[in-house]
């Protein structure tokens, strides 16, 4: 966002419920990022139990992930303006509620806007806990308390394929996978009484203003972008499909010519201008959208595969999905340690061990029979998860490189947005490949082993090419620091 506020630095006198409110912080953020981890393993169950289509399963997890992207920006400027500590707790308050109506959704049409709303309530928690952290620790504290932000980052991509299978294959009160949302509502309530009474009181800055209509343009750009990519496959591609993504980029267009009347007029953009026309800084963001729209299809698919396909249940699902967790927890530390030494080494490293261990596991489901060893996953994915630990926070701390030090937040903040859209558009991607591939299997009369291994493994190309696309463009990265500060990127939301 556009911003002419600067957060204050923390006061010298420390707020003596500083580490309890991080706790809080750190609970909300964790129950945030575990809910997109547990939701890909439970995927199969509710296609059953629900009687899903296979464009409503990937809506599932895109409608999520969409609104998340769509609300970053314009909720973190709304914290500016109505305060950091109210928009956190509304923002924890309502992703409970939406959590509860997912639990009790009585149809898929239902969960998918339970999604949404879980989506942007997401949206507004997630830009108000940096900053919150940022203005109640002092400067020599800052340092300690980030970390246990990366930390709890890894957990939640460890224990969420686990947590989720866990809680399905216990089949809770006969609920089979609603608990996994259910289980938010406790928590969510505890964080809301507990932040009340511990998290500072951060004041607004009413003066300041939000672009509500560069919010619509780039929110509808990008809905009429992803939504025929996801049903266009249901629809058989009809005229409309095509004239929706014609309108999303005419969209974008018009957001970007709109965004420039806005900096010329010296009035608050979505998305600052100065980044729209700073070339190192809008290609390193195409890199981040390539980059994050390999991941969050491919659990689908993989969960899918094991369960609808090879009869896995959701707990020994989410176990075989864990050595990737597992990898990304393991590079996460490693990256922690080496700071922004060899960006560009450690971005080509990770595209090349995302490649390989991803058409590793191509070729085990392409050549897989009536069964599949679980075990053999383990390699593949562990590879493929350190190179998405060492990718991740190397490529953000290099695009931020480039962006001056006033628009160091405006930036991350629109690459979390990037971030999240390349998830959207990479899950409807990577599902038309894969449903269409299932369907013409089944079709065929193949086995349901044959038809899911051979649209899964079909799928899987679309991740090894986007991360080698990936690892061709770190040449074309500059060497040495932009005119930026080299901000390092402190939350990052991994999909797994």
């Amino acid at each position: 966002m556009s911003s002419d506020y600067s957060a204050p630095a923390a006061p010298d006198t420390a707020d003596p419920r500083r580490w309890p409110a991080l706790f809080v912080l750190l609970i909300a953020n964790f129950m945030n990022l575990i809910d997109v981890t547990i939701v890909n393993v439970a995927l199969p169950s509710m296609r059953a139990g629900l009687g899903a289509t296979d464009s409503q399963i990937e809506w599932v997890v895109a409608a999520y992930v969409l609104a998340f992207a769509l609300g970053l920006l314009p909720f973190g400027r709304l914290g500016d303006i109505l305060g950091r500590t109210h928009m956190f707790l509304w923002g924890v308050g309502a992703f409970t509620a939406a959590s509860a109506l997912c639990g009790m959704a009585p149809n898929i049409e239902f969960l998918i806007i339970a999604r949404v709303i879980q989506g942007l309530a997401g949206a507004m928690m997630t830009p108000q806990v940096l900053a919150i952290a940022t203005v109640t620790f002092p400067p020599h504290e800052r340092g300690q308390a980030f970390s246990l932000f990366g930390l709890s980052a890894g957990l939640a991509s460890v224990c969420g394929p686990i947590l989720g299978g866990l809680l399905i294959s216990a089949n809770l009160f006969g609920l089979e996978w609603q608990p996994i949302f259910l289980v938010n509502i406790p928590v969510g309530i505890a964080a809301v009484i507990a932040g009340y009474l511990l998290i500072p009181r951060l004041p607004g800055h009413k003066a300041l203003r939000n672009d509500y209509v560069g919010i619509v343009l780039f929110g509808a750009s990008v809905v009429l972008l992803v939504f025929p990519i996801v049903e266009g496959r249901a629809y058989g591609w009809p005229a409309w499909c095509f004239g929706m993504i014609g309108a999303g980029i005419v969209g974008l267009v018009l957001f970007a010519l709109w965004t420039r009347d806005r900096a010329r007029r010296g009035e608050p953009q979505l998305l600052n201008f100065d980044l729209i026309t700073n070339r190192d800084f809008m290609f390193g963001a195409v890199v981040i959208t390539v980059f994050a729209s390999g991941i969050p299809g491919m659990f689908m698919v993989i969960s899918l595969l094991l369960q609808s396909g090879f009869g896995f249940t959701p707990l020994e699902s989410g176990l075989t999905n864990t050595p990737f967790s597992v990898g990304v927890l393991l590079a996460s530390g490693i990256a922690g340690r080496l700071g922004s030494q060899y960006l560009r080494g450690r971005l080509a490293a990770s595209g090349a061990m995302l490649a390989a261990g991803i058409l590793w596991l191509h070729f085990i489901i392409a050549n897989a029979g009536d069964t599949l060893n679980h075990w053999s996953f383990l390699p593949p994915l562990l590879i493929a998860g350190i190179g998405l630990g060492l990718g991740f926070s190397s490529l953000f701390q290099l695009v931020l490189r480039y962006v001056p030090g006033r628009d160091a937040g405006a930036g991350s903040g629109a690459l979390q947005a990037f971030q999240q859209v390349g998830g959207a558009l990479g899950i409807a991607l990577v599902g038309e490949m894969f449903f269409g591939s299932l369907g013409t299997g089944l079709a065929a009369g193949n086995t349901p082993q044959s038809a899911f291994a051979s649209a899964a493994s079909f799928a899987l190309w679309y991740q090894v090419a986007s991360f080698l696309l990936v690892l061709l463009a770190v040449p074309l990265f500059k060497r040495g620091g932009g005119q930026g500060q080299g901000a390092p990127a402190q939350h990052v939301a991994l999909e797994v």
